[in-house]
């Protein structure tokens, strides 16, 4: 049975993209499973002037794609959303959220709980923070917690002052900074597959993994997002934070149990191990990419909004390497990009062949060398696993040929595991951090990420260098065949 949660929630920025399209139908979605029941309600606000009735128009609408499971669900959940215009800057302003707030905890029994959700732009964190405080809008009789969308600065620098001002308001415990990769289920099962399995732990060491590859695979451009975008690329918004939680993951050590302070224990240890590299080291390691036109579609330097002349980079691949006695001389590979031949996201772990190869026919003119064993982790849109091993061919003589074992989630199980945002409100709710960045692991991210944004901000990019529907530049697969080795998903392979 489901355990009914009791907030008051403050939404910033109530009137945007992304409450309308994620925030509202997670939140139903935890009404209609019975988290969210009697007992809550949502305070929004933004500039937009709107009445009570008004936006709870645009929260019935936001969710008019899902299903009600009750007749008049939609209309009853609806109800607990209330609205009040306000501008974040005025501290006379938050006299009235106070006030406000504390009717509607009086009202629904919300004990005194409270959540404060921006999703709004990052400048204005620091400044609602603060005045959270000194207005008084916190209370003493139930918990008081922040909840925070990326981007979380731009470099260190500005990552440390924003958490410095957060600090002033909230503890490290207070705070949960959103990525909502690690509300994906695959994501999820990374320390389920390793830590309950015997047979994948033992093995899961630099004596048996030659390398691990993660891809994150966008098949759109930059769509209506290319303002932020052209100040952003790749590498901040994907890198820094979501290929950096999931390599954290895959390369942390077994924490003492499953909560979310060993946990976090852990993946700062595997971060404090990632290498830092020189500018030099960076310059060889990392590779940048920006898509041209095709398939009838615009290069990014004519997409609207962008800067004809935008070294911005579409495309990520690195080497990263981790200085610690279980990854030592591992590399992991990384990639991501925009208008690339899918949109997936995957992690394949290569392991070591035999030392030696008993069944290599040295009189046949045909390669019939063992292929790699390989554990693929799919994380989207398919969700499960496979192995790929070494079996016998059928028939008479004896060759080998690479066999998969599959197993991926079926419809009916994909229905039940929640949608990330869903998953997330509710450990936020809870007051669970196993699925939010902590400030520790952002700050060694950024330091290391740090490193390759001021190399390529003085080295002028000779873009565009890739084509739409392709898996990015050339100079991606010469970065693994360096080192004798390839990408596992190729294009017609």
């Amino acid at each position: 049975m489901a355990t009914e949660n009791k907030a008051v929630i403050t939404l910033f920025g109530a009137t945007g993209d992304l409450a309308k399209r994620k925030l509202y139908t997670a939140l139903f979605k935890l009404y209609q499973k019975g988290y969210l029941a009697d007992h809550f309600a949502l305070l929004g606000t933004s500039r937009r002037p709107l009445t009570d009735e008004e936006f709870q128009q645009i929260v019935r609408e936001s969710i008019s794609n899902i299903p009600e499971t009750e007749d008049g669900q939609a209309e009853a959940f609806s109800k607990h959303f209330f609205y009040k215009s306000h501008d974040v800057t005025k501290p006379e302003h938050y006299e009235i959220l106070k006030q406000r707030l504390a009717e509607l905890d009086k009202q629904f029994g919300a004990e005194g709980n409270r959540l404060f959700y921006m999703s709004m732009a990052p400048q204005f964190f620091g400044t609602i923070a603060l005045n959270l405080k000194k207005q008084g809008l916190l209370t003493d009789n139930g918990f008081n917690r922040l909840v925070i969308e990326k981007p979380f600065g731009r470099d260190f620098e500005s990552a440390k002052k924003l958490n410095d001002e957060l600090s002033q308001t909230f503890s490290e415990n207070q705070i949960f900074r959103i990525d909502h990769y690690l509300g994906k289920e695959m994501v999820q099962n990374i320390q389920a597959l390793r830590f309950g399995n015997t047979m994948i732990e033992s093995l899961w060491n630099n004596r048996y993994i030659d390398n691990i590859q993660v891809t994150l695979s966008e098949k759109l451009g930059v769509e209506e997002r290319a303002g932020y975008y052209d100040q952003s690329g790749a590498l901040r918004d994907m890198v820094q934070n979501h290929i950096m939680q999931i390599v954290a993951q895959l390369a942390m050590e077994q924490p003492v149990a499953f909560t979310d302070a060993d946990v976090r224990v852990e993946k700062i240890k595997a971060l404090r191990s990632l290498r830092l590299y020189t500018p030099s080291e960076a310059a060889a390691n990392f590779v940048r990419g920006q898509y041209d036109a095709g398939d009838g579609t615009n290069a990014y330097r004519h997409e609207d909004g962008v800067d004809p002349e935008s070294g911005t980079e579409t495309f990520v691949a690195a080497k990263l390497m981790f200085d610690n006695y279980r990854w030592s001389g591992v590399p992991f590979y990384v990639r991501t990009g925009k208008k690339l031949a899918d949109k997936f996201t995957r992690i394949d772990v290569v392991f070591k062949k035999p030392l030696i190869d008993i069944f290599a026919n040295p009189r046949s003119e045909s390669d019939q060398s063992l292929n790699s064993n390989i554990l693929t982790i799919f994380v989207e849109p398919n969700s499960g696993f496979a192995i790929q091993l070494n079996a016998k061919r059928a028939g008479q003589g004896f060759t080998t040929e690479p066999v998969d074992l599959r197993f991926l989630q079926s419809d009916s199980d994909k229905k039940e595991s929640p949608e990330p945002y869903e998953r997330l409100f509710h450990d936020a709710l809870e007051g669970n951090h196993t699925n939010f960045a902590s400030w520790a692991e952002i700050a060694y991210a950024w330091k290391f990420v740090d490193v390759i944004r001021k190399l390529w901000d003085i080295e002028k990019p000779q873009f565009p260098n890739y084509a739409p529907g392709s898996m990015g530049p050339a100079a991606s697969d010469e970065l693994l065949a360096r080192d004798g080795r390839k990408w596992v998903y190729r294009l017609n392979h």
